[in-house]
């Protein structure tokens, strides 16, 4: 009984990495897409947002259910409710992929942002898909050395957040109003996405150590 329980505990690390992968691969998709005013991306981004809602939902039922068959106790117990708390940010994190994309796909053929900033949301997104694999990596090989690398990611992140901001809301940005929110739009969307990566980040630490952040607002 013992042995099939530690395998239904792999089995949910296991399916984890594998929503946190397909979340890599939906951002992926979704930064080339507004990068390159890619429709067709755009499209499969959104379309498919639904696999990663699936998945994570099949995952939430087998923890529930491991906690109902098994009462997991002491670091079991911290594995099982982290893999919930987890999923729910990747979720979100899918979500805010499908969002860029859509972004993308109302502006076709245009390219969302105006030309002054488009190196900033390149930078954006090359970090928020370093941060999904750092995500991926971290799930898979838990360890506070990643947790610290996805937090300073996430600094770098947040000022080029703020410098979007006061670039779109400086007198000098010639750009109208649908412009300047759409920017705006984009840029939280990346920033969010980021969040959530150092929210998982805290949730393993939890799992690591047993205590949760000071720091956290959650």
């Amino acid at each position: 009984m013992r042995q099939l329980f530690q395998q239904e505990l792999a089995d949910l690390k296991d399916d984890l990495v594998d929503i946190a992968q397909s979340v890599e691969g939906a951002m992926d998709r979704a930064v080339r897409a507004f990068n390159q005013s890619d429709v067709q991306l755009a499209e499969e981004v959104i379309a498919q947002d639904h696999l990663i809602d699936d998945a994570v939902r099949e995952l939430d039922e087998q923890a529930i259910a491991i906690l109902a068959r098994q009462a997991p106790v002491a670091g079991d117990l911290r594995q099982v409710i982290s893999t919930l708390r987890i999923s729910a940010s990747l979720e979100r994190m899918g979500d805010l992929a499908s969002h860029l994309a859509q972004l993308a796909r109302y502006r076709f053929p245009e390219k969302v942002a105006p030309k002054g900033i488009r190196p900033t949301f390149k930078e954006m997104g090359a970090l928020d898909l370093k941060m999904a694999g750092l995500v991926v990596g971290l799930l898979q090989d838990p360890n506070t050395k990643t947790v610290d690398e996805i937090r300073d990611l996430d600094d770098s992140i947040d000022a080029l957040h703020l410098s979007v901001f006061e670039t779109v809301l400086s007198e000098e940005f010639g750009s109208g109003t649908a412009t300047v929110v759409d920017a705006t739009l984009a840029s939280r969307y990346l920033e969010r996405f980021a969040d959530h990566g150092v929210s998982i980040s805290k949730k393993v630490l939890y799992l690591l150590t047993g205590e949760w952040d000071p720091d956290s607002s959650e």
